[in-house]
């Protein structure tokens, strides 16, 4: 009798059906053991805490239902009825959260309570609890969110309204007609908890597919290729993408799925989209806008399309770009190489998962973009918004320059940095980049005259190509700052921006970690220039790498720190006499 057939995962065969060999299973005791030693699992009762916590926001979620509800006019009946359910995604949701994962939240209430209404009461009702430490609600964010820490847990808060009168408990998200009649951001927010279960579902062995992304998600935050908003997968995207290794290798132990891994992602033929499961024609009642670069020009011009299984379906890695297509693509080269050495026994674990080098050695020129507040919630919706907008420098300064731009590596993380000054003067100095006046644990208090002043800083990484003499990134530089300024709550009385070009050894201490080595200043060999001969090399100062505003033009938020509470708002504008204030 026929040996049953193997059951195909994905949408094309197996390439391999191979048992792991007593080498693979070694190897996958010594990467558990190398995960556990880097803190990657979280411990029950973290687990537990969380759990509570998600508990605590269904019940301010039904709190919201029913007060909204009623300020509407709804009768008792409705309301008894209304419900509300909270659901998890990402990280928590897929079973890979260690002990400082932020949680990832999806609240879903009936169509009465709009997502005006959410950013009308849950940032009260969570300000309420003595749980909640930290809040930031970011209402116009791409997808709205709210951000803060309920008993030391980080939490991203999203919300989505569906089109039905009541939200019951055993109310199924997988079901596509839950996503008539929402609109795109409330299809967003619903999907990233359909996603996470589709691919749940769709990979053979769950256990095998958690060990190994855990690993790449560990390798790819270490190497600060990571985060959606920073231009590299995020969560999603890199569990597509294991998924789909795990779908071709079944049976495939942790420590092979990470070799083929780094194989098949690295030798993909992107743009060839890579996906978990065949497309089907979706109900064309749903009217939903999927990825097809057929239709929508700028589907085609995605570099990696890494497409979710959930209808509709979306590119989960639409922000990548030439240039961090290309530090993902070294990365998978030399973490291929690494997991070889690995087998080979020339190399362990640990070795997979060193930091980067972003800071130490990977660039001679830095640009630096500082988002500074007057007040600490100011500087974070200030720097939050600043953030995502860092994409389109990035795009400019690739495209400003194509014959001296190799590429441009924006970090994957804000600096974040509380200064204390004890005059106006000082103010100033740190709008234009200052770190004199960083708060320590033993800064003296301020006095009567002093100001406090918060600033995140993103750092983007410049490599120049071979023999490159001439630049010139002053347009795409001064487009950007015209675009962040654009920000509809823009207050040049609590904000500003600067950017600013600096060399690695201008670097400052807070971005090393203790005990690594920081670039040091080079002698220059001094070559003397023909007599009378041009020269085509340009410094960057003159080539437009540091924003040429004056220093009188760069004091709203310096002077505004001598105002009084009340002033009319001042909108700069870019034809205007005040100039934009670039923050680096």
């Amino acid at each position: 009798m026929a040996a049953p057939a193997e059951q195909q995962w994905g949408v094309t065969p197996a390439f391999s059906l191979d048992p792991p060999s007593a080498a693979d299973l070694s190897l996958n005791e010594l990467l558990n053991a190398e995960l556990k030693a880097q803190n990657n699992f979280a411990p029950s009762s973290d687990t537990e805490r969380r759990d509570a916590i998600l508990r605590k926001l269904e019940s301010l979620l039904r709190e919201m239902v029913e007060a909204v509800g009623r300020k509407k006019g709804l009768p008792q009946g409705l309301l008894d009825e209304a419900g509300g359910k909270v659901f998890t995604y990402g990280s928590y949701k897929l079973g890979v959260y260690g002990p400082g994962s932020d949680v990832d939240t999806l609240m879903v209430a009936p169509k009465h309570v709009t997502r005006q209404d959410f950013f009308d009461y849950m940032p009260e009702l969570l300000r309420r609890t003595d749980k909640t430490m930290k809040l930031n609600a970011v209402p116009d964010a791409g997808t709205p969110i709210i951000k803060l820490e309920m008993q030391g847990v980080d939490i991203d808060l999203i919300f989505s309204s569906l089109q039905v009168q009541s939200v019951p408990d055993d109310i199924d998200l997988s079901d596509d007609n839950i996503l008539r009649g929402l609109d795109e951001i409330d299809r967003r927010c619903i999907n990233g908890t359909r996603v996470a279960d589709s691919v749940l579902k769709l990979v053979p062995q769950s256990k095998t597919f958690r060990l190994t992304l855990r690993a790449v998600k560990l390798w790819a935050q270490r190497r600060a290729i990571y985060g959606n908003i920073a231009g590299y997968p995020g969560g999603v995207a890199y569990a597509i993408l294991v998924a789909r290794v795990c779908q071709l290798y079944p049976r495939a132990a942790a420590p092979q799925l990470l070799k083929k891994f780094f194989f098949v992602v690295g030798r993909w033929n992107w743009p060839k989209p890579l996906y978990l499961q065949r497309h089907e024609p979706q109900d064309p009642s749903l009217q939903l806008r999927e990825w097809d670069p057929a239709t929508y020009r700028s589907d085609a011009l995605h570099l990696m399309p890494i497409l979710t299984p959930a209808v509709p379906s979306m590119n989960t890695a639409h922000t990548i770009g030439p240039s961090s297509k290309k530090v993902i693509m070294r990365e998978m080269a030399r973490g291929e190489r690494i997991v070889l050495d690995v087998y080979a026994g020339k190399k362990q674990w640990n070795d997979l998962f060193e930091k980067h080098n972003f800071f130490t050695e990977a660039y001679k020129h830095y640009l630096c973009v500082i988002a500074a507040g007057k007040t600490k919630e100011a500087a974070a919706s200030w720097g939050s918004f600043v953030q995502a907008k860092l994409q389109w420098l990035v795009k400019g300064i690739e495209e400003s320059d194509a014959n001296s731009i190799e590429l441009v590596q924006l970090f994957n993380k804000g600096f974040d940095r509380e200064h204390h000054c004890p005059t106006h003067d000082e103010v100033q100095k740190v709008v234009e980049g200052s770190l004199d006046y960083l708060a320590t644990e033993t800064s003296p208090p301020l006095g009567e005259d002093g100001y406090k002043i918060w600033t995140t800083t993103y750092y983007l990484g410049i490599d120049l190509k071979k023999g490159a003499t001439n630049l010139d990134i002053s347009t795409p530089v001064k487009s950007f700052s015209i675009r962040c300024l654009d920000w509809p709550k823009y207050d040049d009385s609590l904000n500003s921006l600067k950017i600013k070009h600096i060399r690695n050894f201008m670097l400052p201490d807070d971005v090393f970690a203790a005990g690594e080595k920081r670039p040091v200043r080079l002698k220059k060999k001094v070559v003397k220039p023909a007599a009378n001969g041009p020269t085509n090399k340009r410094s960057f100062a003159n080539s437009g790498m540091e924003v040429g505003e004056s220093r009188s033009d760069n004091r709203h938020l310096a002077d505004a720190a001598k105002e009084q509470p009340g002033n009319v708002k001042r909108r700069p504008t870019p034809n205007g006499t005040k100039q934009a204030v670039a923050r680096g």
